[in-house]
């Protein structure tokens, strides 16, 4: 069954996440220390913020009717002041760090596309690219809340914090210090514990989003396949299941949410009133002034009402850490195939390409190719046909570094494709694959892909080419049209059409075409055959085929057999052998006398 693991076991936060941003934000080096200045400005302020409040309820509450006038209008402005001053900084701050963040998250999202594009093809068969998206997605939103909250919420409550109870222990008893500190200890405690207790509730609730994200992105991937098996109401019991564990997940996460609510609210309520209790009585007693029960009032709402914020804030923390370490963990995949230490560019001559016993399985338990060797000659067209399982594809995909020999190599003009660059091997190689996927554009800049550099005029030479300028004309936009999402408003033969186009356009030595005609209709088929007949003569052209009809032309054909070469020679030398390939030819020969006959 597709889907994603239900791991919920709760994990400790990993700060070690942490260093793997450092040298992002290294890059504004003066906007962070800017910032933090801006911080504490702005956390200054705060703090004097109680004390001018306290001078101002003194002087009003003085008998003297002249202090009355002067002294509390001054301290109404300073407050005023302070107060601009306190929101002008972390204004400030907010802005000069922002930058920051955007550049962090902006240069590690180009780094993670860059490192999934680089990894081979076994990593992207074996891919959930909707659970993918979403790891990355929110990986790259949760280094957005990390720095920001930190430095915008942590940070400054921690500062808050140590200067209020250092100011309190300064001016006033030691008491209010000391309950300030002990209700910051049961609060902190408290939110972690209650929090680690509630991460299994969002974790399972995630897990189920990223499941059924993907279930829903694999089965609108595949309506066509829905559609043929009537499926939409065994797709939708399945997508709901995934709905249903997040709906029971997020019910168990709103019912612990209230219970770390309740816990604080009753911390800060308890600590509040004791604070207030205590410098009634020292009103009371004379010790305070009304000034001092306002300031300390002042401060116990100061401290906790960030506070209040911790749960969510070392929740979101958490899962943020996690979100983050989920997308480097993509990052820490190493590619199977790596260009080596020093790699040259390949250098296409004539274009030969040789295959020198090559061998290569897929893991330890699927060997494909033994012992294979061949030759395409310059200029020549050379088909590799075979049943089905034979290896014929697989050839392709190492020609084009998908994957890398067991042993053996493969040269092309006499240079081992191992020892020149990844990038500079395919640039020479142009590809028309059996299953082609078109992006959701227009059906010329589908062409132009093939080499994004090229002119229009360039683009359209090469349509012509590939015999597609008819069909361009017979649409209302013309070149312009749409092709839906992965080419399915086009036919099978229009997507191997603009598939050759684009191809053609990017002029490379070599042409590989890999089963372009298997399942297209007899006219699609004639058209596509003799765009390759036209191409043979120009490059170096490998034609993966299992219709041998299609292959009558080449100058050479490889006969696989159980991943070895049965045989090779042009088509009436196999014929004439009477070997696999001419029992091939028979049994297909059958297969069409036998359609042609019930049509």
């Amino acid at each position: 069954m597709r889907g994603m693991s239900q791991d919920v076991t709760p994990k400790p936060i990993d700060w070690s996440v942490l260093k793997t941003l450092f040298p992002y934000l290294l890059e504004f080096r003066t906007r962070i220390a800017l910032a933090v200045v801006c911080l504490v400005l702005a956390k200054l302020a705060s703090v004097g913020l109680p004390f001018i409040l306290k001078h101002i309820v003194d002087g009003l509450d003085a008998n003297d009717a002249s202090e009355l006038i002067t002294l509390p209008l001054g301290l109404l402005l300073a407050y005023g002041v302070v107060r601009f001053s306190n929101v002008l900084f972390g204004e400030l701050r907010d802005t000069l760090f922002g930058r920051v963040t955007e550049r962090a998250m902006r240069r590690i999202g180009l780094k993670v596309f860059r490192h999934l594009h680089a990894l081979d093809l076994d990593f992207h068969l074996n891919r959930r690219t909707g659970g993918l998206s979403r790891d990355i997605e929110r990986g790259t939103n949760g280094i957005s809340f990390l720095l920001r909250f930190m430095v915008f919420n942590i940070l400054p409550t921690l500062l808050e914090i140590g200067m209020v109870i250092g100011l309190l222990l300064w001016n006033y008893d030691a008491w209010f210090a000391l309950i300030v500190a002990v209700a910051v200890v049961a609060y902190v405690g408290f939110s972690i514990f209650a929090t680690e207790w509630r991460l299994a509730f969002i974790r399972e609730a995630n897990q189920a989003e990223s499941s059924s994200s993907t279930r829903a992105i694999d089965s609108l991937l595949n309506y066509e396949t829905v559609k043929y098996f009537t499926n939409e109401e065994f797709e939708a019991r399945h997508y709901d299941e995934n709905l249903e564990r997040w709906e029971l997940a997020r019910g168990k996460n709103r019912l612990s949410l209230f219970a770390l609510n309740a816990g604080q609210s009753f911390i800060i309520a308890a600590a509040v009133t004791a604070a207030m209790i205590m410098a009634a009585v020292q009103v009371t007693d004379k010790v305070m002034t009304l000034g001092d029960f306002v300031l300390i009032n002042a401060f116990m709402m100061q401290v906790f009402m960030p506070l209040n914020f911790l749960g969510f804030v070392y929740r979101e923390m958490k899962g943020a850490m996690t979100n983050i370490e989920n997308m480097f963990a993509v990052m820490d995949v190493e590619p199977g195939v790596v260009d080596r230490e020093g790699a040259t560019a390949l250098a296409v001559g004539d274009g030969e390409i040789r295959f020198h016993d090559v061998h290569f399985g897929y893991g330890d338990t699927r060997d494909i190719i033994r012992g294979v060797s061949f030759t395409v000659p310059s200029r020549q067209k050379v088909a590799i046909v075979g049943s089905s399982g034979a290896g014929k594809s697989t050839l392709f995909k190492l020609l084009f570094r998908f994957y890398d020999v067991s042993s053996g190599d493969i040269t092309i003009d006499g240079q081992s494709i191992r020892q020149v660059s990844q990038t500079s091997l395919r640039q020479q190689i142009g590809v028309v694959p059996q299953d082609t996927v078109l992006f959701n554009t227009s059906i010329f800049e589908n062409v132009r892909y093939g080499r994004i550099d090229a002119g229009d005029e360039e683009v359209r030479e090469a349509i012509r080419l590939a015999y597609l300028s008819d069909f361009i004309a017979s649409l209302p936009k013309g070149e312009h049209t749409m092709v839906g999402e992965r080419g399915l408003k086009l036919s099978g033969g229009e997507k191997q059409r603009v598939s050759i186009a684009r191809a053609l356009l990017k002029h490379p030595p070599i042409m590989v075409f890999d089963e372009a005609t298997s399942s297209l209709d007899s006219h699609s088929e004639k058209i596509i055959l003799k765009a390759i007949s036209d191409i043979s003569h120009q490059q170096t052209t490998l034609v993966i085929a299992h219709r041998l009809s299609t292959i009558m032309d080449a100058d050479r054909t490889i006969v696989l057999d159980n991943g070895q070469v049965a045989e090779q020679g042009s088509h009436v030398e196999l014929l004439a052998r009477g070997g696999l390939y001419a029992h091939l030819w028979d049994v297909q020969q059958h297969e069409s006398g036998s359609i042609d006959r019930l049509n």
